[in-house]
């Protein structure tokens, strides 16, 4: 009895130990993040490869210490990324200039941000990215590569691409939320942002559904905010599963890919952009306190004045967090 006796308060003490350290665990945050995202529109298996064809991201964020910021800020997140663009006509391989409908284009650059996160559930973020639109993106190779790599067709017509031109735009991006239900099931915020410099220039506005097991939109996934630096605020849940839409209404007044350079125009073929394009995009985000992985769709109405369609692709991103 008395073995009995021993063995169940080592048993109880063990309990005890991992109840504890699972808290801890639990309550402990990841003030890095590194992961890509990876655009393109065969993931809709529609057998298309046109248009905005291929994007790939690698980014890396660091939270800062949350113990230092003002009063008011929950959160600040710098962010370095490298990004690669891939734009075709109705097809890779459109080897006649006359049945070209969007020029071939490619856009190279890095870039930086910061991310300010508000108590309140707003959230402001300026971004400025240095790259190349123009055979120095290595668009080409790089879908000549991956061409390669999955067995697909050919490629011809890259001759005709958009020419060298220097990129150097600003970003700005606000979000903000609207309303949380009862229960924190699904909320509703308002989404807008605006670019300016030598590669896009316009601005949008939309707003952003989530409905599921959700997070503030200062510690979630979506707003690439699952990271922290010695947490302020708890999250609503440890971690997210949840569905999202986000219709947008975009201004467009310019877009190097298709227009050209916006002081010499010296590429062989251009288009004009209209100057509205309404998106829609909806997806699925799981996050844990290490991982996030996020697939969604894009839906996009005519883009540019030519006899180019109207545009779909999807999207999938993968994040690993750690200290």
């Amino acid at each position: 009895m008395v073995i009995l006796s021993n063995m169940n308060k080592r048993i109880q003490l063990l309990l005890l130990l991992f109840a504890f350290f699972g808290l801890k665990l639990s309550a402990q945050s990841y003030k890095n993040e590194f992961g890509f995202k990876s655009d393109n529109d065969s993931y809709l298996a529609q057998g298309s490869d046109r248009y905005y064809t291929n994007g790939l991201f690698i980014s890396f964020r660091r939270a800062t210490d949350q113990t230092k910021l003002k009063q008011g800020i929950e959160k600040k997140i710098y962010e370095l990324s490298i990004g690669q663009k891939i734009y075709n006509p109705i097809s890779g391989y459109a080897p006649n200039p006359a049945t070209q409908d969007r020029p071939f284009a490619g856009y190279l650059y890095a870039s930086g941000s910061l991310n300010w996160l508000k108590t309140d559930e707003s959230i402001f973020k300026v971004n400025v990215e240095l790259g190349t639109v123009g055979p120095s993106s290595l668009a080409e190779a790089g879908q000549e590569l991956l061409h390669k790599t999955v067995g697909f067709y050919e490629l011809a017509g890259w001759e005709y691409q958009i020419r060298d031109e220097m990129a150097i735009n600003i970003n700005a991006q606000y979000t903000k939320l609207i309303h949380r239900l009862a229960g924190n099931a699904a909320d509703i915020s308002f989404e807008g942002y605006a670019s300016a410099g030598t590669t896009f220039n316009g601005a949008g506005v939309g707003v952003l559904l989530r409905a599921g097991s959700i997070n503030q939109l200062f510690n979630s996934a979506y707003t690439n905010a699952a990271i922290g630096n010695n947490t302020k605020t708890k999250g609503l849940v440890p971690s997210e599963v949840f569905f999202y839409a986000k219709p947008q209404l975009n201004f467009v007044a310019y877009d190097a890919t298709v227009q050209g350079s916006l002081f010499k125009n010296n590429s062989p073929i251009t288009f004009d952009v209209k100057p509205i394009v309404f998106a829609q995009q909806i997806g699925f985000n799981y996050s844990s306190q290490r991982f996030t992985f996020d697939f969604g769709l894009i839906f996009k109405t005519k883009e540019i004045k030519s006899s180019a369609m109207a545009h779909q692709y999807g999207s999938i991103s993968m994040f690993y967090r750690f200290n």
